[in-house]
This record gives structure tokens, sequence and C-alpha cells, in this order.
């Protein structure tokens, strides 16, 4: 059973366009704040990024951002949250990211949510770390970078052991319980991917 007490939870820096994705992030701050977990993010205040602090914040939760300088203006930094972080660029806030948490969520997002999750996912399968990374699915919305990840599998270009660092679910109360239940892997990347 994994210890669970900083969750990083990657995620858009806009709501898009169902309400759902809004709502979701309140749901998942309830739950943090249950489970007595800090959350980490990216430190801006707008989108499902700043929803989600808000939620946390409000309800008497914590949370640390971590924001980079170039970003602070432009994802408009978050100045409630229990700590913030301004870091020189964005390959300091990724290892800061991963560094300060225990697991990670991605919730949906766009192409900095999926640099995110893919090198928190490469640094898992060169372990580099041991943390679990869980997508949050609602509406089928990762189901194609899902039907991806199997394609590499058939193609040969990624094992099982490394497919299976990649989970996910549409049940957002499964969430923590399924991080806290990861085992790691320790097959190599390299195992079965060679001809």
């Amino acid at each position: 059973m994994n210890d669970l007490r900083s969750i990083c939870v990657y995620c858009g820096s806009a709501t898009g366009e169902n309400p759902v994705y809004a709502g979701d992030a309140v749901i998942l701050a309830s739950i943090f704040i249950e489970n007595k977990i800090r959350l980490v993010n990216g430190g801006g205040s707008i989108g499902l990024m700043g929803v989600m602090a808000d939620a946390m914040m409000s309800g008497g939760g914590t949370a640390t951002g971590i924001i980079p300088i170039s970003l602070k203006e432009k994802e408009v930094a978050h100045k409630s949250m229990t700590v913030l972080i301004v870091v020189p660029d964005m390959h300091s806030r990724k290892l800061m990211m991963v560094n300060m948490s225990d697991a990670f969520i991605a919730l949906p997002g766009g192409f900095g949510t999926m640099d995110e999750v893919f090198e928190t996912l490469t640094w898992a399968q060169l372990h580099l770390h041991q943390k679990p990374v869980i997508l949050y699915n609602p509406n089928g919305f990762y189901d194609l970078l899902l039907a991806q990840a199997d394609l590499m599998v058939k193609e040969g270009f990624l094992n099982a052991a490394s497919r299976a660092l990649l989970m996910a679910t549409s049940d957002i109360f499964q969430l923590v319980p399924m991080l806290r239940s990861y085992k790691p892997t320790t097959s190599e990347k390299w195992s079965n991917t060679r001809r």
C-alpha cells in the first residue's frame, strides 16, 4: 500500500467545453481533502488547474504550486495557494513536481498536460522513480491515447510492462485507491523491444 501524502495533478490551463471537467476537478479536490492529500500542480489560477486549487483552498486543504517565471503572468500565478514556488523554466517545474509528489493524476488537458504525463512516464520506464501515473478518463477523453499505447505494444515499440505504467479509469473515486495499490515494475524498457 503506497503512502500518498502529495499527489501531482496535471491538467489543462483551460476548463474545456464540457462543464463536467471543472466539476470533476472540484470532486477530486474534495477527495484529496478527505484523505489529507496535498495537491501539487503547475501553480496557475486559470483552467482546471485553478479550479482545483480554488476548491482545495476553500475546502481547507493544502496545495503547492510550481510555476516558471515565464508563465507567471500568462497562467496568472495563483496567489492563494499554501505555497507558490517560482522556478526558472519548464524543466525545473517538471522536475520539482515529480520530486515533491508520491503519485500523478492527469485530468483532461492539452499539449502541456501530455508533455508532463509522458515525461513522468518515461522517467518511470527508466526507473528514475517508481511512482504511479494514472489518467482520469471521463467521457472517453483519453480513449484514443490509450489505444495508441496499445498499438505501440502491438508494433513492438513498447513492452507490456512499460504499457502497464500508464493506468486509467473513468471512475473518479477509484483514482486514489488505484494509486495506493500500485506495484512498480522491475522490467527494463528494452526487454521484448529488440528484434
